[in-house]
């Protein structure tokens, strides 16, 4: 039987209606297009994708994500292109493949702050379609299965990405199991000393006891039969690296690590569960602080479960989970759920949660200005699902990690609620803001007015959204300080040039900078970033220094023959600087637009009436005519002060056309005669910052297409 015909058949187990030729395509294009490219173990390399489409069938997973599994390198590593792949297995299939590649291009290993950078980007891309994500996690689990064939310094840099990114995002999607096997696969690269000890010791203590897992899954039926409650029990010993994290958490050796065993009981029904946490808890007694009930306050990925540990055979603790069949298959392949089929059809499991709402959220609350480290911080807290449950004092429950302290209740609650916060009270008695809190613990916050965060409480806060809220305040707190210096000296260097540092001047150069807001521009100014001298310039720029030999106007536009006439368009009237096109009219040479003029619309089934143009590079003379719509206040000299302000920018005002008088306002139209695009943006960014402008934009009127911009204007190309 062929690799094929293996795959195939792990499908059709599940999906009896899958297109088993689209499979076989893939195949057969996948093994082509890899064809003489072997892995570092010599194998060739399409065995990879093969392995990668076999771990994600056994998720159950649709044809789509299959063929992308299959075909999820052919992009990036062989002469296969997106258009290709596009055409022969269809947009959707494409752009599951491209995502994939884009994913593995992140080179997410590299410096924290370009880590952190990528880290968004994967979360952008992710919340487009989790597919891609989960065929990247299948890549991955494959890669650090066969990892033992890189070098020792790739191996590590692999298996540290692995533990960081992958196995902690694997874990938030629900996929738990995947979630063990690559940290433990990375525990083995990274500390193999260690994992090894914990086997050895594993080994030495079943050699004593004897299989504890099979005893203990015998008492545990025997009680569940005689309350008549049906239900399967599977037990196991825990992954080497779940062990050695707890012996790291606990600061306790092996010897002493008692809950390294544990069980799953699995119900017909959500009340089994609660009578077989009965059944249990009447022969074994309960370990006080470890019972957590999932089912009444799920997981934020939809994981679903009853965990408690108990005092089981011979003293020895043992975890228990206890949920449904349907709580159980979430808790094994999480997001996978949404694509999974049973005989040929998707199943619908109604505790299933899509955690691109969590990716969303996640991605809208982390605050687009703060920095990388901030996001990278963030994210990681926020991907590690061990979580504590505390309660307001009107009973609302705030999930939070291990860890969290009042300060992070409090941000949780509300940002102006952590910001205000002097102290707190857990379950009734006063607490330092230190204090690590503890699930079932009822919190209340302490506010005072004029009350801000303290710089002490980075170092307290646990969770991403306190640590981002407590930093941009403190930020906040020097901006401030910025601005009001920033404020100074731009008063200082607009008087030393005869103007006033208005609100408006300074907004209009702001945007001229690509500044978001004054107070942006202020801080800057404050904070030595930017001088007075270059924000006056922007606004106010001096007399350019002496010019070379100007365009000739009856040459300035190249691409003509000889013989055409050309004239500007009065409906776009394009300046140098700006791309144009030529449109042809027969016994009237052609009409130069820019090219994004409305009235090209007209021509678009008229290809061979266009002519490529473009301006002759140099200094063009001031004779192209460019008319503004401007709003300006009803005052005395208003009008005076606009024709002063346009002269000083070296322009000709050659005609004024009033729209609409208003008591207030007055509407008109200004012809201005420029060089260039440059001279334009000049003169707009200079009327834009006099407060007597309400508005000032570029008049444009697609109706004039057939008419001349200026009746000057003719013969002008070579």
């Amino acid at each position: 039987m062929s690799d094929a015909d293996e795959l195939i058949c792990v499908v059709r187990a599940y999906n009896p209606r899958l297109n088993e030729e689209l499979l076989r395509d893939a195949f057969a294009f996948g093994a082509e297009m890899h064809d003489g490219q072997f892995r570092h173990s010599g194998e060739p390399y399409f065995t990879h994708p093969v392995a990668v489409a076999n771990i994600l069938a056994g998720q159950q997973m649709d044809d789509a994500t299959l063929v992308t599994a299959l075909l999820h390198d052919t992009i990036e590593d062989t002469k296969a292109s997106f258009a290709e792949v596009e055409k022969r297995f269809g947009r959707e299939i494409a752009g599951l493949v491209d995502g994939v590649t884009k994913l593995t291009n992140l080179q997410l290993s590299s410096t924290e702050t370009k880590q952190a950078e990528n880290f968004r980007k994967l979360f952008m891309a992710t919340s487009r379609d989790l597919r891609v994500t989960l065929v990247k996690l299948a890549d991955r689990l494959h890669n650090m299965r066969t990892i033992k064939s890189m070098r020792p310094d790739k191996q590590a840099q692999k298996a540290r990405e692995t533990m960081d990114i992958f196995a902690p995002l694997a874990g938030r999607m629900g996929m738990q199991w995947m979630r063990e096997e690559l940290e433990d696969l990375s525990f083995r690269v990274l500390n193999s000393e260690a994992r090894n000890s914990i086997i050895r010791r594993f080994i030495t203590l079943q050699r004593e006891t004897g299989d504890v897992v099979q005893k203990i899954t015998a008492d545990m039926r025997v009680e569940l039969e005689k309350a008549n409650i049906r239900a399967e029990v599977v037990g196991r010993a825990k992954k080497p690296y779940s062990i050695w994290r707890k012996m790291q958490e606990k600061d306790q050796g092996f010897s002493r690590l008692s809950d390294i065993y544990g069980f799953r009981i699995i119900t017909a029904t959500e009340a089994d569960c609660y009578r077989a946490l009965g059944a249990i808890h009447q022969r074994w007694r309960a370990v006080p602080g470890r019972f957590k009930d999932y089912i009444s306050q799920p997981k934020s990925n939809g994981y679903r479960s009853i965990h408690t540990t108990v005092s089981g055979r011979d003293g020895k603790r043992v975890e228990v989970q206890i949920r449904t069949r349907e709580m159980h298959e979430v808790a094994e392949t999480g997001v996978a759920a949404h694509w999974s089929y049973r005989n040929g059809e998707r199943v619908e499991n109604r505790f299933a949660v899509d955690p691109v709402h969590w990716i969303s959220a996640l991605t809208e609350r982390l605050d687009e200005d703060q920095d990388h480290d901030e996001f990278l911080e963030a994210v990681k807290l926020e991907m590690y699902t061990d979580q504590v449950f505390c309660f307001t004092p009107k009973g609302d429950v705030i999930k939070l990690p291990r860890g969290a302290t009042p300060i992070d209740f409090a941000y949780a609650i509300h940002t102006r609620i952590g910001a205000a916060c002097v102290g707190a009270k857990v379950d009734g008695m006063r607490v330092p803001l230190w204090t690590r809190l503890k699930n079932g613990q009822s919190v209340d916050i302490i506010t005072a007015e004029g009350q801000t965060p303290q710089a002490t409480w980075i170092d307290i806060a646990v969770t991403g959204r306190a640590k981002t809220a407590i930093r941009r305040s403190l930020r906040e707190e020097d901006r401030e300080r910025f601005v009001r210096l920033g404020r100074e000296l731009a008063r200082v260097a607009f008087e030393n040039v005869g103007k006033r540092a208005t609100e408006k001047a300074l907004r209009t150069a702001a945007k001229a900078l690509a500044i978001d807001g004054v107070n942006e521009l202020l801080a800057r100014l404050g904070s030595a970033e930017l001088t007075g001298r270059e924000v006056v310039r922007i606004l106010y720029p001096e007399l350019e220094p002496k010019r070379g030999d100007e365009v000739d106007e009856k040459r300035a536009v190249v691409g003509l023959p000889s013989d055409h006439v050309q004239q500007r368009g009065a409906c776009c009237q394009p300046v140098p600087g700006e791309r144009i096109v030529g449109i042809t009219f027969r016994g009237q040479g052609v009409t130069v637009h820019a090219i994004d003029c409305e009235a090209l619309a007209e021509y678009e089934d008229q290809p061979e009436r266009w002519i490529d143009l473009h301006w002759l590079e140099g200094t063009h003379k001031p004779v192209n005519t460019v008319t503004m719509d401007a709003t300006i206040t009803n005052d005395a000299g208003v009008l005076g002060r606009i024709c002063t302000l346009i002269g000083e920018q070296e322009a000709n005002i050659s005609n004024l056309e009033f729209l609409d008088r208003k008591p207030d306002y007055f509407r008109l139209l200004i012809d201005v005669d420029l060089r260039d695009a440059e001279h334009l943006h000049r003169v707009m960014t200079a009327l834009e910052a006099e407060n007597n402008i309400s508005s000032i934009s570029r008049y444009r009127d697609p109706a004039l297409a057939g008419t001349r911009a200026d009746q000057g204007d003719a013969n002008l190309g070579v």
